[in-house]
């Protein structure tokens, strides 16, 4: 494609007629005419929703990966249209290299609408078609808002609709955040698998219902962290792959209204070239238009992991908790001073900040359920809601697993002294005596243990009922932890009293 483009800088300020220079031009709608900036590259519609729309304060750029989003979608339509001739090599060739610019982070800050908005994301797939028209104007050597020579509507978003655009642009967008946050998640899961390799030889006290249960090692405790977190980056992974089914080219309802015959393929074609991303035609343009099956696909996901991280934080605050009066089992790092008034107090803050990160992406999840059951016959007007929240989820979630790897799980150390000490003097031990002395006399063993303080092996061997070399075996608290690798407590049968018969 031989498109000659000029590279103007910004054109010429319009002269009212009594001389004085102005920094506005005019622009026109259905609804009249109204000055919009000289200098800036969005139109009357964008002004217009700014106006109408004083929400939340967050504009669109403050989602850059779905302003390059809506650029590659409107990028690959013009590669369709000059692959079927259906526009002019010139126009196609303007809007190419204009959506390239905003590809590369160029005029993001001219994204100005605001996230929630009224219209199913009207407004932000117009706020594109301007600044794309606009920018390609100028690289035309035309004045911005002089659209007889490249229209918004008429050219940029020719064969489309907001109803296939905006979807499709969140879905690509949601797809790259996605997959991002799972190789973050990975990256946070290794932080516990290394941590889990390093106290591999710590052993420590289980606890159920936060009562003492049987001996574990404190390694297999950050083992299962990083299954947790391993095991949700793979549920994030197939929830994006959900997201690659697209309508574009459906247009307004997915019955393919003014898209020019092969529109749809070529464009979902170029896409997938330009993105990286493997999208594919939706098999029903209409449901996909109506659906948000992907868009719940991915918030349960996100949910699902909040929840789990969640815990995962609440564990670590519990185990570092103290220094005297807690559990004291682990030592976080100390990032920051932890009190106005008491000398010396550091606090857990970064399992406290990612705790406030995932009870925010539950109530995200909450907010786009609710956004997806009221959307109504062919088109749900809320997707503004339901892409704003994802793609934050999405964000602070990647942040959230950055943080707590790099300024947390990387440097916790644990007090192998204390947990083994807890371990050998819980009444748990006596669990590994069921085999041996039968459910019973264990029991009662625990009972006296926790009354008198005293371990529940030096009772055992008191009473004569283990040898304190089988106490040594059968209740070491590491044995426990492993009891088929090291064949701990396999004695068969309960031992019988001494028969005091004659």
């Amino acid at each position: 494609m031989n498109v000659t483009l000029s590279r103007a800088a910004c054109p010429r300020p319009a002269a009212r007629s009594d001389g004085v220079v102005t920094a506005m031009r005019v622009e026109r709608d259905l609804l009249g005419e109204r000055e919009i900036p000289w200098d800036a590259y969005y139109g009357i519609h964008t002004l217009r929703a700014m106006e109408n729309f004083p929400l939340t304060g967050v504009p669109l750029s403050w989602h850059p990966g779905l302003v390059s989003a809506l650029a590659c979608v409107k990028q690959a339509a013009a590669a369709a249209h000059l692959a079927l001739g259906t526009l002019p090599e010139g126009r196609a060739g303007a809007i190419t290299a204009a959506c390239t610019e905003v590809r590369a982070g160029r005029l993001h800050e001219f994204f100005t609408v605001d996230v929630l908005q009224g219209g199913a994301g009207t407004s932000s797939n117009m706020n594109a078609n301007e600044v794309i028209a606009n920018r390609g104007l100028e690289l035309l050597g035309h004045d911005r808002g002089d659209y007889r020579h490249l229209h918004p509507n008429d050219d940029v978003n020719r064969g489309q609709s907001t109803n296939d655009v905006y979807p499709t642009a969140v879905k690509l967008a949601l797809y790259s955040a996605a997959a991002e946050l799972a190789d973050t998640m990975e990256g946070l899961a290794a932080a516990f698998g290394e941590r889990a390799s390093r106290f591999a030889g710590v052993v420590k006290l289980g606890r159920t219902q936060l009562q003492d249960a049987v001996p574990m090692t404190l390694g297999q405790e950050f083992r299962a962290f990083a299954l947790t977190v391993a095991d949700d980056a793979e549920v994030v992974r197939r929830a994006a792959g959900a997201l690659c089914e697209v309508n574009l080219g459906g247009t307004a309802i997915g019955t393919g209204l003014n898209a020019d015959r092969g529109f749809r393929e070529a464009a979902v074609a170029a896409l997938a070239a330009l993105s990286g991303v493997p999208v594919l035609a939706a098999r029903d343009p209409i449901e996909s238009t109506q659906g948000v099956g992907g868009f719940l696909e991915l918030s349960g996901a996100l949910r699902r992991f909040a929840l789990r991280l969640g815990k995962v934080c609440n564990d670590l605050r519990l185990l570092a908790s103290g220094p005297q009066g807690g559990f004291g089992e682990l030592h976080l790092p100390s990032v920051q001073a932890g009190s106005s008034i008491m000398p010396g107090k550091v606090n857990p803050v970064i399992p406290e900040a990612v705790n406030q990160v995932c009870f925010d992406v539950v109530g995200s999840d909450a907010a786009v359920t609710l956004a997806a059951q009221a959307g109504q016959l062919q088109l749900n007007a809320f997707e503004p809601l339901i892409a704003h929240h994802l793609l934050t989820a999405v964000k602070r979630l990647d942040a959230a697993c950055r943080v707590l790897g790099a300024k947390c799980v990387s440097g916790i150390g644990a007090d192998a002294d204390r947990t083994r000490g807890l371990a050998e003097r819980s009444p748990g031990l006596a669990t590994a005596l069921n085999p041996v002395l039968g459910y019973g006399k264990a029991t009662e063993l625990a009972q006296r243990s926790s009354a008198t303080r005293r371990s529940v092996r030096d009772l055992a061997v008191e009473e004569s009922l283990l040898t304190p070399a089988e106490a040594e075996r059968i209740l070491d608290p590491l044995g426990m932890a492993h009891p088929t690798v090291q064949g701990q407590g396999r004695v068969p049968g309960p031992r019988q009293a001494p028969d005091t018969t004659e």
